[in-house]
């Protein structure tokens, strides 16, 4: 009898298999079919746009085109495109335009099966979107103009007088942008103790530039400011790892969030789009990211340099999700706007 039972056990699990192949290969069928996917992405194209492209491309033979663009610009794109029922592009990543068309209705609920495999904080229970990336944003030195004895260690630390007119941050308003940072502030201290530290943050001058957190990065490594402020680590990281005077520093809390990928509603090519999203999710995809110095979403996929985790890292973090930077954004950019600009 137990025998009996394993054997149909057995059999079960063959037949959902054979059924879930027959589903991936009624899948690709249909992509192939289509030809191409349109992917708008804010991740950098020589680092990791262009992999995935040609793994892509090289693994299914379908076309790929990409267009590159801010969160802000692609946010635009995806609303005009939108309000003219004329969507071009298939699958987008980033938190920015992802709230902006949520609002419009325009995202497509699709559960990739490689979603299985996410944890629940980096996935929409209802098929909207997955984590693609994990990112973290913390301040960061030019390790040839400011010593590590001199580094800021806490919060506290960036109102000394001596950071005053030295440091910068980017003048987006998103979560890796000054926003989060002041989110960070007040869930970390509370809300009134965190408006008196930036109240006294906001006499410090700081630069704000109008550009990415790269660019902000960039120019703190060309040594036009020793400290900049909230940055993505892996992106400090990268650099140093090619020889960069820069270090990016783990203060009492940073911010955690994650970057999205997400399906449009109605897009021109929904089968190769859903079958570039698993693409993107699966130990492949995540592999390209993590090989670029991105940090995975994947727990099965190690970044880089493991330490830019927080467990592996042993740093504390404010995690800032999508949802609630957009319950909170209309506050928080108010504050930014108020104090910083």
């Amino acid at each position: 009898m137990k025998i009996m039972r394993n054997l149909v056990v057995v059999a079960g699990l063959l037949v959902a298999t054979v059924a879930a192949k027959a589903q991936d290969q009624a899948l690709i069928d249909a992509a192939k079919a289509e030809g191409q996917v349109v992917w708008y992405s804010g991740l950098i194209v020589r680092q990791v746009v262009t992999p995935i492209k040609d793994a892509f491309e090289k693994k299914y033979g379908i076309t790929v085109n990409f267009v590159s663009m801010a969160s802000q610009e692609a946010a635009l794109r995806i609303l005009n495109e939108g309000r003219a029922n004329n969507i071009q592009g298939d699958v987008f990543d980033g938190t920015a335009p992802l709230s902006a068309a949520m609002e419009a209705g325009l995202v497509e609920q699709y559960v990739p099966q490689e979603a299985a495999n996410y944890p629940a904080e980096l996935k929409d229970p209802n098929g909207y979107w997955t984590g693609q990336i994990v990112q973290v944003t913390a301040p960061a030195i030019n390790t040839g103009l400011v010593s590590a004895a001199d580094a800021p260690k806490t919060f506290e630390d960036l109102l000394d007088p001596k950071w005053k007119g030295k440091m910068a941050w980017s003048s987006s308003e998103e979560i890796a942008g000054p926003p989060g940072f002041i989110g960070n502030v007040l869930s970390y201290m509370g809300e009134e103790k965190g408006m008196a530290y930036l109240e006294k943050l906001s006499q410090q001058q700081i630069a704000n530039v109008p550009s990415n957190m790269r660019v902000v990065l960039d120019q703190g490594i060309a040594g036009q400011y020793p400290l900049v402020l909230s940055i993505l680590n892996y992106h400090a990281a990268i650099s140093a790892a090619q020889g960069a005077p820069v270090e990016w520093l783990k203060l009492e809390s940073s911010v955690f969030t994650f970057g999205t990928v997400q399906m449009l509603k109605n897009a021109p090519h929904p089968s190769a789009a859903k079958l570039f999203l698993e693409f993107l999710l699966s130990d492949e995809g995540q592999q390209i990211i993590a090989d670029a110095g991105y940090i995975p979403a994947s727990p099965r996929v190690k970044a880089k340099d493991p330490t830019l985790k927080p467990q592996e890292g042993k740093f504390a973090v404010t995690v800032i999700s999508s949802e609630t930077f957009a319950m909170n954004k209309d506050k928080w950019v108010g504050i930014y706007r108020k104090l910083f600009k």
